[in-house]
């Protein structure tokens, strides 16, 4: 039997650890993707690992090479549940002078559970290309949950081989305009130049 006094000092341990908890900056508070992003910090973890080999976690820097394909997902999901997936660079064409911000580098909507091939993919995913000189930059991924399916402005429908009409988006105001609330998982990485970025620019044609 525990004693009152072992009993009171354990749920102060767990105050403590809860208070030390809530009060420890997430990854994108450090990196200052909230508030620049989004005003407030998704609860939940998004698992992303690309074909290369490589993972994102949480404000790691990784190169353009490394995340030109299309990585993969997973998070916690409910059942019957449907999501948006976004991929956004707040940092174009820089950090210090974001005057395109943000570049949407990817958005599926209407995803059943994790199986993003089966969501409506709405702008098609393209890998990090920061121009060269201009540092790192934020790439962040955001899962939404949606209120039911919804249907987006024919505008933002772009392939991979269209850049023109990505850029000075916003994906908090996206999520306000068809109810989504608060981001329900996220991560991000940062990547610099390198060699495979002019190889990503000649596959635009508008």
């Amino acid at each position: 039997m525990i004693s009152p006094m072992r009993a009171i000092a354990a749920s102060l341990l767990v105050q403590l650890v809860l208070c030390t908890t809530a009060r420890t900056p997430n990854a994108m508070e450090t990196h200052q993707v909230v508030p620049d992003v989004i005003p407030v910090a998704p609860a939940g973890a998004l698992s992303v690992s690309y074909p290369s080999g490589v993972s994102v976690n949480g404000g790691n820097e990784l190169t353009p090479t490394q995340v030109k394909d299309e990585p993969q997902l997973s998070w916690e999901t409910e059942p019957d549940a449907l999501y948006t997936v976004v991929l956004t660079d707040p940092d174009a064409p820089s950090r210090q002078q974001p005057k395109f911000r943000e570049w949407r580098h990817w958005l599926v909507v209407n995803v059943p559970a994790q199986d993003v091939a089966r969501g409506d993919a709405v702008s098609a995913y393209v890998g990090s290309g920061p121009p060269q000189g201009t540092g790192l930059h934020r790439y962040v991924f955001l899962v939404y949950k949606q209120p039911g399916k919804i249907t987006v402005d024919e505008a933002l429908k772009k392939t991979k081989h269209e850049a023109k009409g990505r850029e000075k988006w916003s994906v908090h105001a996206f999520a306000e305009q068809h109810g989504l609330g608060a981001p329900v998982a996220g991560n991000l990485y940062q990547a610099q130049y390198d060699d495979y970025v002019p190889k990503l620019y000649q596959q635009f044609t508008g």
